[in-house]
């Protein structure tokens, strides 16, 4: 059976990713997720980041 992966919904089109575990995560990585796609997944532990409906396209949370 398959690992659950994380779902995490994001009002910014940028996030980073340290994988959560504190010093057992990985390297923090800063991902943008296109608008016309949605989503991306973390490279390092899969997490799924998914913009909430409404979220302004190209958001950067700054």
């Amino acid at each position: 059976m398959a690992e659950s992966v994380e779902t995490i919904p994001t009002e910014s089109a940028q996030v980073s990713c340290d994988g959560g575990g504190g010093a057992l995560g990985h390297p923090r990585v800063y991902l943008q997720i296109k608008p016309e796609v949605g989503e991306i997944e973390c490279p390092y532990c899969s997490r799924h980041y998914v913009l909430k409906p409404g979220a302004a396209a190209g958001a950067d949370g700054h």
